[in-house]
């Protein structure tokens, strides 16, 4: 790992970009462990955890399970920030040195360092739904630059081409905005049903069955924009790349409905959310892939020559 850090290849740069993909949307699956054991307030302090602790003690008021979930999180982001910090240092060292994947890698640790304050607004704020609802929202959004990084380091620095016509490429670009509201919705149906971090934290005034109704109601518009999608790519014979990209969304999606509909129908059983917001965070990776799949920037950068060792003359 230290190689791949300190003397980075393009290869071992896509692959530490990968690892930026799985942590940020690994956290969003340990976010939702945290909403569903009711533990958002095991650690009721910020930075601290309890009083003068950075680490869970003892409590009455605060059971120890519900304490070692929430400093569990709290711990992961300093492993994301680590995966981050990787990333913008093989960046940096990259050569030739590549100017747009330094940029990209750069919000890799800094949006971490975001999370971490909107988390301690979150804990101040005592779960406020808005601002449980924004520390989810942040995450989406960090995953279109590392998305973006992984794709950018397994290609080349032409300038973009497209692969198929205006109209599948307003499609894909319609289809990810879908997606991204299906994702906003989702969190004011969390922020209004059983799972919002504690027992005791407000909750939006919304009625649940009509707040997923609209949640439901927004991912079918996300499957028929799919379908279409499908449905083009095929026809214009869009490059297998692509319609194997729209394929896995779809498949995803459907995946993600069932689950959807299971725990609406079985009481929003804990296991299943987890697995829901994780199946979130999948179709969004999946949406930003077909767009980029939809343009092509050349073969991958080959590595750049390394000087070889000068040899002392020897005496004659």
């Amino acid at each position: 790992m230290r190689d791949a850090v300190w003397h980075p290849t393009p290869v071992s740069m896509r692959l530490l970009a990968l690892l930026g993909v799985i942590g940020n949307a690994g956290i969003i699956g340990t976010g939702g462990a945290v909403r569903v054991t009711k533990s958002g307030l095991g650690c009721p302090e910020w930075p601290r955890c309890t009083g003068d602790s950075l680490v869970p003690t003892a409590s009455p008021e605060h059971p120890a399970l519900n304490m070692a979930i929430e400093f569990g999180n709290r711990m992961l982001t300093f492993v994301v920030l680590a995966v981050g910090l990787m990333v913008f240092i093989a960046a940096l060292r990259l050569r030739p040195r590549r100017r747009d994947l330094v940029l990209l890698a750069t919000a890799q640790p800094a949006s971490v360092f975001a999370q971490a304050i909107i988390g301690g607004i979150v804990v101040l704020t005592e779960l406020h739904p808005t601002s449980v609802s924004l520390h989810f929202l942040v995450s989406p959004v960090l995953l279109i630059f590392c998305v973006a990084l992984w794709i950018r380091a397994g290609e080349g620095d032409d300038p973009p081409r497209r692969l198929v016509g205006p109209l599948v490429g307003r499609l894909a670009a319609g289809l990810a905005a879908a997606t991204a509201v299906v994702l906003v919705a989702g969190t004011v149906v969390t922020g209004t049903g059983p799972h919002a971090g504690d027992a005791e934290s407000r909750r939006y005034g919304f009625n649940i069955e009509d707040v997923t109704r609209v949640h439901s109601l927004l991912a079918w518009v996300t499957v028929a924009l799919t379908i279409a999608l499908l449905v083009a790519v095929h026809r214009v014979k869009a490059p297998a790349a692509l319609r194997r990209r729209v394929l896995e969304l779809f498949a995803i999606e459907l995946a993600q409905g069932l689950i959807g509909y299971v725990q609406y129908f079985t009481g929003v059983p804990a296991p299943m959310v987890v697995l829901h917001m994780l199946g979130a965070a999948l179709m969004w990776i999946a949406a930003l892939r077909v767009v980029f799949a939809t343009r092509d920037r050349g073969p991958m950068p080959v590595q750049a020559p390394t000087a070889p060792a000068t040899r002392e003359a020897q005496p004659a």
